[in-house]
């Protein structure tokens, strides 16, 4: 049965196309009927969807629901008997081999009378039935008039339904629309505007103020999520300089550097303040305001952690592992230290930290933040996620959580199930053909009825091997599949001038990372360089608004290339709202950054769509070209002039 998890509630969003699956067996020869019920959250039946065999001998049954707004929905799978078909498919047997005549005909025609006691307004069905019983007319037209069309529409409004059994009601949580779709764009507002070179030799941070110049060039970029790392005070204690390189001599008043914004809390504040640089709790809100007015939501980082200086440390000692000497445990993942971050020990006071994290979220709700992305959720237990999350659906449905959980497959699902509305993926690492197919099956088809994937395409921490070596073309490649493969992508700033200097040889961290200095961008003078992606982002975005294909998760159609450097992919949408007509996309990307390859598209022409053996014309947005297309197409892709085909799909008329 899908879509059912073994913990937690399916999830969809409005207006999302949601498969239903179940194995339904009968016994005996009769093939049973099969439907999809749907109860709305106030309890009532919304509709029965008809549930048809996916392939012969599976007992499989499917449909497609639509779920039209938000709520906690159930549904059921029911299945019945329907006597008059089963009839029906004897009856046109026997009758053609004269066996039972006029015993299968009388049959057929107590089961009309029971149908017309039913439905008295139709006296269609007794009229019918009276015909079965006509001996005058040759049987083989008796039962032609018995089971025309206007007798069999008249049944399938009120069917005979016999040996009725259904499921329990399972559950069916529909989010709004954000849960599943967006375009996600990260930076640091204190680089915006910052001055690494003042009057008096200090750098000098950047604030909301200068941040939110940013935002118009963002939303014309197609991005509909900013999200912010923390924007909190950062501690002064064994603050890290470039590089992450420990500091000495840091105070109060002269700190070595800005510090990593995850080294939440000073004297200034904690998690519930601004950093002074940046600005107030009213800039915050001018900036949330004009992020809306450029259409964009503002998501802000949960990051559970703080700095020694934090206020937690001195009001809540008990919330902090305490080592055999006396001093405070800091994070370190071995090799890795982190002296200047604190973890939270959460078996200490579990009720104290949960009231304490609450607050904190419904404070930045209550200044219009309505999209949390959650740092190293899998670190924390998972019951206060659970916790959370439910609470603050139960008052707040709209608010959005991103799981930021590079981790363990089994957590990362773990963390879906409990409420999470979107996950990081290991989408990041996935490079080769095989690769992306496998895995993007799996987030497509086996986990899509929880767990929601968010592509970010590279973080402040990820900057893969990939991105390094590969050049604007592998920037091109990775931006192309991560918007088209999923309703949800995401980038972190400087990838649209291809930014690719790592730390160090066989590193993901950058050079110069932004997570411990300013890095200022002259954003002007970078996009009149040929480096920049600027225009293709733009294009992907619009593209991506432009068809509702591509803003669905588990439609996602692998085809057959014959090259192992070139992957091929299709979305279709039937009859989209917007038009009335299918929707289709369908894209072909050369995966290797370096060199120009050819080869063969075996394209599953009914996946797109079109029949076998018809073609359909194919409309490149990237070039404007336009060709006709049928099962078996051949394809140039080159790094230096055009890395994808990114085409728009339509039939073609049938040639007679």
């Amino acid at each position: 049965m899908s879509p059912v998890t073994d913990h937690g509630t399916a999830k969809a969003v409005t207006g999302e196309t949601v498969p239903v699956r179940a194995t339904v067996l009968r016994e005996g020869h009769d093939a049973p009927c099969v439907g999809a019920v749907l109860h709305a959250p106030d309890g009532r039946r919304h509709g029965l969807w008809e549930m048809h065999l996916l392939a012969p001998g599976t007992d499989r049954y499917g449909t497609d629901i639509t779920l039209p707004h938000e709520g906690c929905w159930t549904f059921a799978v029911e299945a019945w008997a329907d006597p008059f078909a089963d009839w029906q498919r004897a009856a046109e047997i026997k009758i053609a081999l004269d066996q039972d005549t006029e015993l299968v005909l009388e049959e057929g025609a107590r089961l009309l009378d029971r149908a017309a006691r039913r439905v008295p307004r139709r006296p269609d069905l007794a009229r019918a039935a009276a015909v079965l019983r006509d001996r005058s007319v040759p049987a083989t037209e008796r039962l032609a008039r018995a089971t025309a069309p206007d007798v069999l529409a008249h049944l399938a409004e009120a069917p005979l339904r016999d040996l009725v059994t259904r499921t329990g009601r399972f559950p069916l949580t529909v989010h709004r629309r954000r849960a599943l779709v967006g375009a996600w764009y990260e930076f640091f507002p204190r680089s915006e505007g910052a001055v690494l070179d003042g009057p008096d030799g200090r750098q000098r941070s950047g604030t909301l103020g200068t941040a939110a110049k940013r935002l118009p060039a963002i939303a014309d970029m197609g991005f509909d999520v900013v999200y912010l790392p923390p924007i909190h005070p950062i501690g002064f204690s064994h603050r890290k300089g470039p590089n992450n390189t420990p500091t000495t001599g840091a105070t109060d008043t002269a700190p070595a550097g800005p510090g990593s914004v995850w080294a939440i809390g000073s004297h200034e504040g904690g998690h519930d303040a601004v950093h002074p640089d940046l600005g107030s709790i009213e800039d915050f809100d001018n900036f949330v305001a004009e992020a809306r007015d450029h259409g964009i939501e503002v998501a802000l980082d949960l990051a559970l952690q703080c700095s020694p200086d934090h206020p937690w440390v001195r009001e809540h000692p008990e919330w902090f592992r305490v080592r055999a000497d006396g001093s405070i445990a800091h994070a370190e993942n071995p090799p890795k230290k982190y002296q200047d971050i604190y973890p939270l020990d959460f078996d200490t006071d579990p009720e104290g930290i949960y009231a304490e994290v609450r607050r904190v979220v419904r404070y930045w709700m209550s200044h219009g933040v309505r999209i949390f992305r959650v740092d190293n959720p899998h670190t924390k237990p998972v019951e206060l996620w659970e916790r959370l999350l439910g609470d603050i659906a139960a008052t707040d449905p709209d608010v959005v959580f991103l799981a930021e959980a590079f981790t363990r497959p089994a957590m990362l699902h773990t963390l879906a199930k409990v409420g999470f509305h979107q996950s990081y993926t290991y989408f990041t690492w996935r490079n080769t053909k095989e690769e992306i197919e496998t895995y993007l099956r799996e987030l497509t088809r086996d986990s899509a009825a929880y767990l929601r994937p968010n592509l970010f395409a590279n973080t402040p921490d990820i900057l893969t091997e990939f991105l390094q070596r590969g050049g604007r073309p592998a920037f091109e490649i990775r931006a192309i599949l991560a918007s088209l493969l999923s309703p949800a992508w995401g980038i972190y700033a400087g990838f649209e001038l291809c930014e690719n200097a790592a730390a160090a040889p066989g590193s993901e961290e950058y050079l110069d990372s932004e997570k411990y200095q300013y890095r200022p961008r002259d954003w002007d003078a970078a996009e009149a360089t040929e480096l920049t992606i600027t225009p293709l982002l733009r294009t992907l975005n619009s593209f991506r608004r432009a068809h509702p294909a591509l803003q669905e998760l588990r439609n996602l159609q692998f085809h057959s290339v014959d090259h192992p450097e070139m992957v091929c992919f299709s979305k279709r949408l039937a009859k989209a709202a917007e038009n009335g007509r299918d929707d289709t996309v369908l894209v072909v990307v050369n995966l290797d950054p370096h060199r120009t390859h050819e080869a063969t598209v075996h394209l599953d022409m009914p996946a797109l769509g079109v029949a076998a053996g018809e073609t359909c014309t194919v409309t490149d947005i990237l070039s404007g070209e336009t060709h006709r297309w049928g099962k078996t197409n051949y394809v140039r892709l080159s790094p230096d002039f055009q890395t994808a085909h990114i085409f728009t799909v339509t039939r073609d008329e049938a040639t007679p």
